[in-house]
């Protein structure tokens, strides 16, 4: 398995691209006024893309679910129960691994009230956490809804009509990642996944709309694809180090090494 690093740059416009529950939804800011998404939102998405494309996913949005289990622990136990029932980690392993594109890729932890069992698988993928490539501006807009969601005995407008909603108007966000060549080896991870997660990656916010993010409100803008043969990696650092991203999100590449091929995938 060869070692894979990517770099995406991420178009954001007028939405909400990562809402923060513990700041009333609104989109995420480290302590500098930079743009965030989560790692853990961008593999929503990804896991999201690859279930587009028939693929069976463990961890799946409970209003996409397409195979009936209500829980997590459900379709564990269930798909795996005679591998579970036998308490070998190692074949549960394999199974999870076998059975879900998300667990080979991303790992997975399997742990439930009342077994007595506790299988970790480690992810082959690692995203870091996504930054915006300058301060972004928040814009709050107040919004109305044209009815009361609640009778008035007076019959006026309720207070519920009234709202906010919050949007970057304007933003570049730098995605980057890892795809470990010994992790992916251990999980089974295919030639067929990674060309699977390519695409995913590529075509990010597809079927990701909704109020906050508008369909062609955020796109992926470029994809970097780095792949090394088995020997002498260089480290993901130095790969990341090899695309020079200004702040107004424009990309220069340095003078690529030998032992390093370069896809732009968009």
């Amino acid at each position: 398995m060869r070692k894979y690093d990517f770099v995406a740059l991420l178009n954001v416009k007028n939405c909400n691209p990562n809402g923060d529950p513990l700041n009333e939804g609104k989109p995420r800011t480290n302590l500098e006024g930079y743009g965030e998404i989560s790692a853990e939102c961008i593999k929503r998405k990804l896991r999201n893309r690859l279930q587009d494309m028939g693929e069976s996913i463990f961890v799946q949005s409970q209003d996409r679910c397409d195979d009936g289990y209500d829980s997590l622990h459900a379709r564990a136990a269930d798909v795996l129960k005679n591998e579970f029932k036998d308490g070998a980690a190692d074949k549960i392993t394999a199974a999870a691994c076998e059975k879900w594109i998300d667990v080979r890729l991303f790992g997975n932890l399997f742990a439930y009230s009342g077994s007595k069992i506790s299988v970790g698988i480690r992810s082959a993928v690692t995203i870091e956490h996504t930054i915006s490539t300058d301060v972004v501006e928040i814009k709050d807009i107040q919004i109305t809804k044209s009815v009361n969601g609640e009778s008035t005995k007076n019959g006026k407008r309720a207070s519920d009509t009234m709202g906010m909603k919050s949007i970057v108007g304007d933003a570049v966000y730098v995605l980057r990642g890892s795809i470990n060549p010994i992790r992916a080896e251990k999980n089974h991870v295919t030639e067929k996944d990674i060309a699977l997660f390519k695409k995913a990656l590529c075509s990010l916010f597809e079927n990701d709309e909704s109020c906050a993010r508008p369909a062609g409100s955020m796109d992926v803008k470029q994809v970097y694809w780095f792949s090394q043969d088995e020997t002498n990696y260089i480290s993901t650092a130095k790969v990341f180090d090899l695309v020079d991203i200004d702040t107004d999100g424009n990309a220069a590449l340095k003078k690529i090494p030998e032992s390093v091929s370069l896809e732009e995938l968009i």
